[in-house]
């Protein structure tokens, strides 16, 4: 498979081409060019939860679990992280393991009702 399209270009030109096939709702190109990002910049918060929600969208929930595990694994605090944690492990019907995703971030996020 030809990946010279995704992989072309600096940094921030494939970030802009990323969020442009995000925007479309072509999350399998969006995720074709984060995961060349991630792998160049694998500190970096946000090229990696884009990825994290390409795969989410694309059903690709073993990989969006993978990158969030990592983003909560580093910061512990990350609200939005910890929430499509917990999204995406509901979606694959690990609801009891999900459940302290979510509470964490709802109280992160200041919503006490559901703590």
């Amino acid at each position: 498979m030809d990946t010279t399209y995704y992989d072309h270009g600096t940094p921030a030109e494939r970030w802009e081409r990323a969020l442009m096939f995000f925007d479309a709702k072509d999350y399998a190109a969006a995720a074709r060019v984060l995961a060349g990002l991630v792998e160049e910049v694998p500190e970096q918060t946000g090229p990696r939860l884009l990825l994290a929600r390409a795969y989410y969208h694309s059903a690709q929930l073993r990989r969006a679990e993978a990158e969030l595990r990592v983003i909560v694994e580093r910061d512990p605090v990350e609200h939005y992280a910890r929430l499509m944690l917990g999204r995406t492990l509901q979606r694959q019907g690990r609801h009891e393991e999900a459940e302290s995703h979510l509470r964490i971030a709802s109280a992160l996020a200041g919503d006490f009702e559901r703590v």
